[in-house]
């Protein structure tokens, strides 16, 4: 999914006041990890990931991953925090995409 700028300036307002949920270790990436995030977009729709120092990725690399293996958009990459966004399956928890879609 594709979104605009403006659509990427309301979520990267949004996320400003998110702390992150995830975080990416030494163990790095893998598809149990991309299950788990894709799981919690389900429900929330925009998460940010911290990766810590201990960690072998990059910010690149978390981005590049992401959206080679699923259809989760990235929408900021800032020092070692990525914030991503999906529209939920779920119509309930759509609040936040609605808005987003509506811009």
């Amino acid at each position: 999914m594709e979104l605009t700028g403006k659509q990427k300036r309301f979520l990267r307002a949004s996320a400003n006041r998110m702390r992150p949920i995830f975080e990416i270790g030494k163990n790095g990436l893998s598809k149990v990890w991309l299950d788990e995030i894709s799981k919690a977009l389900d429900s929330r729709e925009l998460i940010k990931v911290n990766i810590l120092q201990n960690a072998s990725v990059t910010p690149s690399d978390v981005a590049e991953f992401v959206m080679s293996h699923s259809d989760i958009t990235v929408v900021q990459k800032l020092g070692k925090t990525v914030v991503l966004f999906k529209q939920s399956s779920n119509e309930d928890n759509r609040a936040l995409s609605s808005q987003v879609f509506s811009i």
